[in-house]
């Protein structure tokens, strides 16, 4: 018999066997100061690409008022209890009205966090004898959600929409078998390669196979759409999604998110979410917060459209220059690299302490081996001239990669490391 932490101290994880050498740089970094476009790493000053601040409202004067009223008249306690039993109020059903009308749905329910209140979404969701059907390239979240599911559970290619219809064929004779139901997952937009969910299409597909949709949509939320309500709305598609999930941690800048859907469905699932009945309920101060970012959001076009000038000027920026973008339809920026993951470590330190820009890097496992991610995210507060300075220094980092420097800067890593 061995002891529970053998297998710990055997393998830190694919992430953690780099900590004696990523922590508190490239893993778990501090970032210092208010929340902007310009932001202080290891005290110094860089532009910083790595905060889903989408809108610029993390310290708009406006909200930071709001909030800190909110702050003083209600503290950080109340409601205390659950929603069911002692923390329920008028405002927590405001906004939830509010939303409702904002993304077009009948009816809303208020999650403390977008991570836990997706696993439990779909928990609720299915039974034993139903079947999911999820984009393999779907968020930890949603993962995870699936992993509860006691049920059979089926992997669709990458926004493909044949492989998805096999998949549908595969569940549908599985549901006729077990007399449940089918739910289709997808994300509105996905956050690492920041492509679209192709949700028209999946939509099409109701024509021939008999499922509910539910759409991820934290990153399309205030950002896509006419008015703003997403990535359905962009597509034209909204009134079609079953169940639309977004997150307060993007576009608004705080803490929280929400479901939508028909009244019947909100009203079963505030009944059946694990995480909110045992949980307590959303701080008001949250709340009130919440309230005045979505106001916001409906009666200031122009946080979106400023967002929008730096995403296009950013994105066509690099594919001027050469860059592999992919092919993202959202403000999600990835830049893909070619290189080991020392390599990857030496670049963007290189970026950081050279040319003072900060973006997120990705690597092995997340992305194939071989291939370097930096992940970028713009922002309504940042300027054409941050776009500029970012755009020279990621010239600059391309051909020192090319030209072999961070292979030799990182081989004394890639030693260490037993790479």
């Amino acid at each position: 018999m061995n002891d529970l932490f053998d297998k710990i101290y055997r393998d830190r994880g694919p992430l953690g066997r780099w900590a004696s050498h990523a922590e508190g740089y490239f893993i778990f970094p501090k970032l210092e100061g208010q929340i902007s476009n310009r932001m202080k790493f290891q005290g110094k000053d860089v532009i910083t690409w790595s905060i889903n601040d989408y809108l610029g409202l993390a310290n708009h004067p406006e909200v930071r008022k709001v909030d800190a009223e909110a702050s003083k008249l209600y503290g950080s306690a109340y409601p205390m209890g659950a929603r069911m039993m002692s923390g329920h109020t008028s405002l927590h059903e405001r906004l939830q009205n509010e939303l409702a009308e904002f993304v077009n749905k009948e009816a809303t329910y208020l999650l403390n966090f977008g991570y836990q209140g997706m696993v439990s979404t779909i928990d609720a969701l299915v039974a034993k004898n139903d079947i999911i059907v999820y984009d393999v390239d779907s968020h930890a979240c949603i993962i995870d959600g699936v992993r509860l599911h006691m049920g059979k559970r089926f992997t669709y290619k990458h926004n493909d929409v044949v492989s998805l219809e096999k998949n549908l064929e595969r569940a549908t004779k599985l549901a006729e078998q077990s007399g449940g139901g089918i739910l289709v997952i997808s994300e509105g937009v996905f956050g690492m390669r920041g492509e679209q969910g192709r949700l028209k299409e999946i939509i099409e597909l109701k024509k021939k196979f008999k499922f509910r949709l539910l759409v991820d949509d934290a990153h399309g939320f205030g950002t896509l759409g006419k008015t703003g309500a997403g990535a359905g709305e962009e597509q034209g598609v909204q009134d079609d999604i079953d169940v639309y999930f977004a997150t307060f941690a993007k576009s608004m800048a705080s803490t929280g998110a929400f479901i939508a859907a028909d009244e019947e469905i909100i009203n079963y699932l505030k009944y059946n979410l694990r995480s909110q009945m045992f949980a307590k309920s959303l701080q008001m101060q949250l709340v009130v917060g919440a309230l005045k970012r979505l106001d916001m959001l409906r009666t200031m076009p122009e946080l979106k459209e400023n967002l929008w000038n730096i995403v296009n000027a950013l994105q066509s920026g690099l594919k001027e220059r050469g860059f592999d973008i992919g092919t993202t339809q959202s403000c999600v920026t990835p830049v893909y690299l070619k290189g080991s993951i020392p390599e990857a470590m030496a670049l963007v330190k290189d970026l950081r302490e050279n040319h003072g820009i900060f973006c997120s890097i990705v690597v092995y496992p997340v992305i194939p081996k071989g291939l370097i991610l930096l992940r970028m995210i713009p922002t309504a507060t940042h300027t054409l001239e941050d776009v500029e300075i970012t755009l020279n220094a990621f010239s600059a980092i391309r051909e020192r990669l090319q030209n072999g420097t961070y292979k030799r800067l990182s081989a004394a890593v890639s030693k260490a490391m037993g790479e």
